[in-house]
C-alpha cells in the first residue's frame, strides 16, 4: 500500500502560517528598538502586542463566520493581500499611532486564515491524515517562534526594525503567489448553519474551557513579550544576544508542543493540571534566575516547554465540548489565547514602566494562571461526575 504524502498545498499553507506567526510574535524581539526609534517607552511598545491580539480576538470569529460562504482559495489569497498591506504599513509607519493601526489590520488576518486554512488542509487529504494536515499547517506557527522571530530580530538589529516588517510582507507575498498558483479553487463550502454553531456556546462546559484558556495561558505573553527588556536591563545581555535567547525559547516551545500532545492523548485531565502548574513553576524559576546569565537562559527554555505543552490540552478540551460548532469553537479558542496574549502584553508593559521594573515581570505573570489552575480543577471534577453518572444510566 502506497504511503500517503502531504500535498504541496498544505506546505504552502504552512508557509503562510509561518509568515503570520512571525508577524505576531516578532515584536517581542524588537521592543527596545521600536521604543527608542519612536520615542516611546518599552511598555508602550509592548501594547502593540495587545493591539494585534485584540484584533484576532474580536475580528477572528466575525470574519470567519462571514467569509466561510465564499470560495476558499479567493478568501485565503485576499487575506494574504490584507496581511501584505498591514506589514507594509508597519514598515513605513511614521509614528506610534500609525504603527498601532497597522498592527490591528495585520491581526485581523490571523483568525480567519487559520480557521479556513485548517478546513482547506483537511479537505486536501484522506480522513486518517486530517489531524496531521492541520498539525502540519500549525507547525508554521511554532516554526515562526524558532526561526521567524529570532530571524526578524536579527534583521531588525542589523538593518533597522522597518526592514523586519518589509521581510515579513515579502514572505506574505510569496505565500500569496503560491496560493494563487497551486491551491485548488474549492467551492463555496457547505458552510454549517451559523445558528447551529452558535448554539454550541450554550454549553457551560465549553464556556468554562474557553475561560481556562484565557486564565491559564495569560502568563505566557506577560513573560515572552518582554524577554528582550528583561535580558538586556536585568540579566546583563547585549541586544545581539536576544536573537539566540529567542531561538532557545523557541526550541522549548517545539518540545512542549510535542510532549503536551502525547500527554493530552494519554490523560487530558492529568495533562492539563500538570502543565498549567508546570508553567507557573517555570515563571517562578525565571524570576529567581534573572541575575544569572546561564541559569536565566536555562529557565527560559524550561518556560518554553512548560507553556507550550498546555496548548494541545486547551485546544482538545474546547473541541470536546464544541458539539455542532467545532469550527467556531476552535476559532473562539484562538480568540481566547489572544485575549490572554493581549492581557499579558498590557500587564507586562505596566510592570515594565512602573517602579518595579523588568525583574518583577515573571512574578506578575503568575497571578492570573493560578486562577486558571483552580478552573481546571473544577472542570476536571465536573467532567468526571458527568462521565460517572452517564455510565450509571
Amino acid at each position: 500500500m502506497k504511503k500517503e504524502k502531504m500535498p504541496l498545498q498544505v506546505w504552502i499553507l504552512t508557509l503562510a502560517a509561518f509568515a503570520i506567526g512571525t508577524a505576531e510574535f516578532v515584536i517581542a524581539g524588537l521592543l527596545p528598538q521600536i521604543a527608542s526609534s519612536l520615542s516611546i517607552t518599552e511598555g508602550q511598545a509592548g501594547y502593540l502586542i495587545s493591539a494585534y491580539a485584540l484584533a484576532i480576538v474580536f475580528g477572528g470569529p466575525i470574519l470567519t463566520i462571514y467569509l466561510a460562504r465564499f470560495n476558499k482559495k479567493a478568501v485565503l489569497a485576499s487575506l494574504m493581500v490584507l496581511f501584505i498591506l498591514g506589514n507594509a504599513m508597519s514598515a513605513f509607519a511614521p509614528n506610534y499611532t500609525i504603527l498601532m493601526i497597522s498592527r490591528v489590520i495585520t491581526g485581523l488576518v490571523q483568525g480567519p486564515f487559520y480557521g479556513i486554512g485548517a478546513v482547506v488542509a483537511t479537505n486536501l487529504v484522506s480522513e486518517k491524515m486530517a489531524g496531521r494536515a492541520v498539525g502540519q499547517m500549525f507547525a508554521g506557527l511554532t516554526l515562526a517562534n524558532v526561526l521567524g522571530v529570532p530571524g526578524g530580530t536579527w534583521i531588525g538589529l542589523q538593518f533597522g526594525w522597518h526592514n523586519t516588517f518589509i521581510t515579513v510582507a515579502a514572505l506574505g507575498l510569496v505565500a500569496m503567489v503560491f496560493i494563487l498558483g497551486v491551491v485548488k479553487s474549492t467551492g463555496h463550502g457547505e458552510a454549517k448553519d451559523v445558528k447551529a454553531q452558535l448554539m454550541a456556546f450554550k454549553n457551560p462546559m465549553l464556556l468554562m474551557s474557553l475561560a481556562i484558556t484565557v486564565f491559564a495561558w495569560s502568563g505566557f505573553m506577560t513573560l515572552y513579550g518582554y524577554i528582550a527588556p528583561i535580558a538586556t536591563h536585568i540579566t546583563g545581555y547585549g541586544e545581539e544576544a536576544v536573537t539566540w535567547i529567542l531561538v532557545i525559547v523557541g526550541l522549548g516551545l517545539i518540545v512542549g508542543n510535542t510532549v503536551g500532545g502525547h500527554s493530552s492523548d494519554k490523560n487530558l485531565h492529568k495533562a492539563s493540571m500538570f502543565w498549567a502548574f508546570a508553567m507557573i513553576v517555570s515563571l517562578v524559576l525565571v524570576g529567581l534566575t534573572v541575575d544569572n546569565q546561564i541559569l536565566f537562559v536555562a529557565a527560559a527554555f524550561v518556560f518554553g516547554i512548560a507553556s507550550f505543552a498546555n496548548v494541545p490540552a486547551m485546544q482538545l478540551r474546547v473541541m470536546n465540548h464544541g458539539g455542532e460548532g467545532q469550527e467556531l469553537a476552535a476559532t473562539a479558542n484562538i480568540s481566547a489565547f489572544n485575549l490572554a496574549n493581549a492581557f499579558g502584553g498590557f500587564l507586562g508593559g505596566m510592570v515594565l514602566d512602573s517602579h518595579m521594573g523588568a525583574g518583577m515581570i515573571p512574578y506578575a505573570a503568575i497571578i492570573v494562571p493560578v486562577f486558571g489552575l483552580i478552573l481546571i480543577s473544577v472542570a476536571n471534577k465536573r467532567e468526571t461526575l458527568a462521565f460517572t453518572s452517564a455510565e450509571q444510566y
